[in-house]
């Protein structure tokens, strides 16, 4: 059980719902709340899935490919390093440009906003350590939680946007920022793991 926590929490951890609103901001804005609850639960179905499957088959995927992880873990980094960065200068316009005017929204949200280096590493982490089942359980409660709260914050946002609509731009714009530190900070972190493990092998 103690296994199971941890990897609940790291997952959650990942799947931060409160900097996800953030990636989600001009989604949030411009669909209904039916709309959005749709696309949402879509993106979770489609993420949980990918992130079970390399939960329960990950090291196979990465034997096939005949790749090692800590080489995906350092090209994660790169590519979440090289977002943050533009996340510094251009805010949350960067995450609508890399969706960009795609009619599967699901999917376009499913992935980079959910499927990321960080969260498939985490869903191989929790198929090492726990049981198939476990493992496939950690994740879809995990995702489902981070559903529910974005959600919610929806529901928060239709309420108080028509009057306070300065305060929320400005909350978006501090978050943002904040947001592209974390995830930049992450970023380096992963590199430094994938490095560390190249190194060792020397």
């Amino acid at each position: 059980m103690a296994d199971f926590l941890q990897a609940l929490s790291f997952l959650l951890t990942l799947l931060n719902p409160f900097l996800m609103v953030v990636y989600l901001t001009d989604v949030i804005r411009k669909r209904s709340y039916s709309d959005f609850a749709s696309v949402m639960i879509q993106a979770g179905i489609i993420s949980s899935l990918v992130f079970c499957l390399f939960a329960v088959v990950g090291d196979v995927i990465f034997s096939i490919i005949q790749a090692e992880f800590a080489s995906f873990q350092i090209f994660g980094g790169i590519i979440f390093l090289l977002i943050s960065i533009q996340f510094v200068f251009q805010g949350t316009t960067v995450m609508e440009s890399l969706r960009g005017e795609s009619k599967a929204l699901a999917g376009a949200i499913a992935m980079p906003v959910f499927i990321g280096p960080g969260t498939i590493s985490g869903s191989v982490l929790a198929g090492q350590r726990l049981t198939s089942t476990a493992a496939v359980g950690a994740i879809v409660l995990a995702v489902a939680i981070s559903i529910t709260v974005i959600m919610g914050l929806k529901r928060l946002h239709d309420s108080i946007q028509p009057r306070h609509e300065a305060a929320i731009d400005g909350y978006v714009n501090i978050a943002g920022r904040v947001t592209a530190l974390y995830l930049g900070t992450i970023s380096v972190q992963m590199i430094m793991q994938g490095l560390q493990v190249w190194v060792a092998k020397f």
